[in-house]
């Protein structure tokens, strides 16, 4: 990592993320994660001057939505315009006109790289097989990297030091918590999450993240108490129980959830200085009540500003 007072252009010189794809958390190294965090404060620091944020002049971006978004389009559409760049948005199912190999095929052809926020996480597998350009994973049904990289830079932010801090997830064992999960392992913080049985999170992935804990030290429990998760906690967290494309569910979420609002109690057994999280857009009532959403110890607006620095980083490092 670079002094902290070098000029971005430095720290961007002196890397190996340059054409790379972000697809997901676990491919990203401890230092590749710190470098993005690192960038993301840095361009944050320096958001109104522009000789410390064109990283991306002349340079054009495609942003690919098969989901509805607020954050996921403006930040990453403002992000490129911030950057010196230009994003075009582009809206509909991918693999029903077209292929997804070949719409990849025709984006290398014209611009410099592709986000895309979709369904399956297959989708974007196959857009970075088959493009010579990066492409980052803006959403999918296994990852939510760039969330993850903002609500890391929110922690930062607020806590100083990552590792040993204990980060609590009270809710579904989704794509959200999967990245969570996943960058709390490489980073060395401890992570709970507290589900309803049957929600747990991707087997699969969680096993891969042991594997990471292993090395750095954090420890991650899964339980279906969330008042146990939510004792001496740093960070509490929190999500909608059903995701987009889950709408057919909401009903037997809601009973099977009903135990694991975000609530006052949670975070009275939390350390004093708790910090309250949610990706948003949050049901206020259901998964978090009001009182906590607007309550003091919520970040969560701050982690929807730090969506658009966060992007800004892995742009500046990937195009």
């Amino acid at each position: 990592m670079a002094p902290p007072h070098s000029p971005i252009s430095d720290v961007l010189t002196q890397h190996s993320l340059r054409g790379r794809d972000i697809i997901g958390i676990e491919d990203l190294t401890r230092d590749e994660i710190l470098l993005i965090l690192d960038v993301a404060a840095r361009l944050k620091a320096n958001k109104f001057d522009a000789t410390q944020t064109q990283f991306a002049h002349g340079q054009t971006l495609a942003m690919l939505f098969e989901k509805p978004s607020l954050r996921t389009r403006v930040t990453f559409e403002a992000g490129m315009t911030q950057l010196g760049g230009q994003a075009i948005y582009l809206e509909g199912r991918l693999g029903i006109r077209e292929t997804v190999p070949d719409v990849a095929r025709n984006l290398d052809r014209w611009i410099d790289g592709i986000m895309a926020r979709t369904f399956d996480h297959k989708t974007v597998t196959e857009l970075a097989e088959y493009a010579g350009i990066p492409v980052i994973n803006g959403l999918s049904d296994r990852e939510h990297p760039c969330q993850a990289f903002a609500d890391f830079q929110t922690l930062a932010e607020r806590k100083g030091d990552l590792k040993g801090l204990h980060l609590a997830f009270i809710g579904d064992g989704n794509n959200v918590a999967n990245s969570l999960f996943l960058m709390a392992a490489k980073l060395g913080t401890h992570f709970t999450i507290a589900c309803p049985k049957g929600y747990e999170p991707d087997p699969e992935l969680w096993q891969t993240a042991l594997g990471f804990a292993a090395e750095t030290g954090a420890q991650l429990n899964i339980t279906n108490n969330a008042l146990e998760a939510s004792e001496n906690a740093d960070a509490l967290y929190t999500d909608v129980w059903a995701s987009m494309g889950q709408e057919e569910e909401t009903a037997i979420r809601a009973k099977a959830f009903a135990d694991f609002q975000l609530d006052q109690a949670l975070v009275d057994v939390a350390k004093s200085d708790v910090i309250v999280m949610h990706c948003l857009p949050a049901h206020r009532g259901e998964e978090i009540s009001a009182e906590v959403l607007d309550g003091p110890h919520s970040v969560v607006f701050d982690e929807a500003e730090n969506r658009l620095h966060a992007q800004k980083a892995v742009l500046s490092l990937v195009l």
